[in-house]
């Protein structure tokens, strides 16, 4: 393992961290405002893609970059106000199965308007090409700009909710909702707010991503688990918790995907070999890449056993 490999894999890892928290920051701020686990997080992250590969055509990227977003955050505050307030009243598992029902409607939107196979969302011509080569390696511009954007966004929900007058009375409704309506302050409006601010947050990331990646029906399944255990392993509604969460999975992932090592391979130069006929040989085999797509979880299942509250969460009352 030499250094080239360790700086780019760390910055590989950087940059998928900071897209799972643009992600996960949305689906935190609406379960620490709401209480709803939204299941139909990641189809707001698709459609911001669709929604910034069609805008693009007609007026450019850069606009669509920023009016995607809004006409996602739109959606997702109409849906709030017209569907997911009028089962409220019926619990967390309604709020479940009806954000759950609209992700599979939003697919089925998404693949009667746009196909099934992937669209042509092409990087602008700013975000071609590499930003700088370090050991040989070229890191493109498009992954340095998605970080630049994710640190942007970090930067600006916490001013918003700690340094503006907006903010204060998010964080009070979240509290105490009865005494902020008592008031005077709307707090049903102030929840669908949230909702549509976290589901703009996603259409960002979506938006800046699709062309990075790729855009297509099956890009919101792709991510849609992950989000959560983002989620939980940092803390239920804790945002930081969610930053260092992100951060941890990406950079972990990374390296896992690029380590060709199994148990078997570290037991050979130690003069034990490993017989295909023994039991456990196909478990010793499995090299860590081949396990990096069930790493995440793993971290998931130890963190609630030992610490359930997540590494920054604290406990709910």
């Amino acid at each position: 393992m030499n250094t080239a490999f360790i700086v780019i894999s760390l910055m590989n890892g950087i940059s998928y961290g900071l897209l799972l928290f643009m992600l996960s920051a949305g689906l935190t701020l609406i379960f620490s405002m709401m209480g709803v686990l939204n299941f139909a997080h990641a189809s707001f992250y698709m459609l911001g893609a669709y929604f910034a590969y069609s805008l693009m055509g007609v007026i450019g990227f850069w606009p669509a970059l920023i009016i995607a977003p809004l006409a996602v955050g739109l959606i997702g505050a109409l849906f709030e106000r017209y569907s997911l307030r009028r089962v409220h009243r019926f619990g967390h598992v309604a709020e479940l199965l009806i954000t759950f029902g609209l992700s599979y409607l939003v697919l089925e939107v998404v693949q009667l308007l746009w196909g099934r196979a992937a669209v042509p969302y092409a990087l602008p011509p700013a975000l071609q090409g590499t930003l700088f080569t370090l050991y040989d390696i070229q890191f493109p511009k498009s992954r340095s700009f998605i970080m630049l954007v994710a640190v942007l966004m970090l930067v600006a929900v916490w001013l918003l909710l700690t340094r503006t007058r907006i903010g204060l009375i998010i964080q009070a409704a979240l509290k105490n909702p009865e005494m902020v309506e008592a008031l005077g302050h709307n707090v049903p409006r102030v929840f669908m707010f949230v909702f549509g601010g976290g589901a703009a947050l996603a259409a960002l990331a979506g938006a800046i991503a699709g062309n990075t990646y790729v855009t297509e029906p099956s890009m919101a399944a792709a991510v849609g688990s992950i989000i959560f255990v983002v989620v939980v392993v940092g803390g239920m509604g804790s945002l930081s918790g969610a930053f260092v969460a992100s951060l941890l999975i990406g950079i972990v992932q990374t390296f896992a995907v690029a380590l060709d090592i199994s148990v078997a391979t570290v037991l050979q130069p130690l003069g034990i070999s490993v017989s295909p006929q023994i039991f456990g040989y196909a478990l010793l085999s499995l090299t860590i890449s081949q396990m990096a797509p069930i790493l995440p979880y793993l971290f998931l299942v130890l963190i609630l056993i030992f610490r359930p509250n997540g590494l920054l969460g604290t406990e709910r009352g």
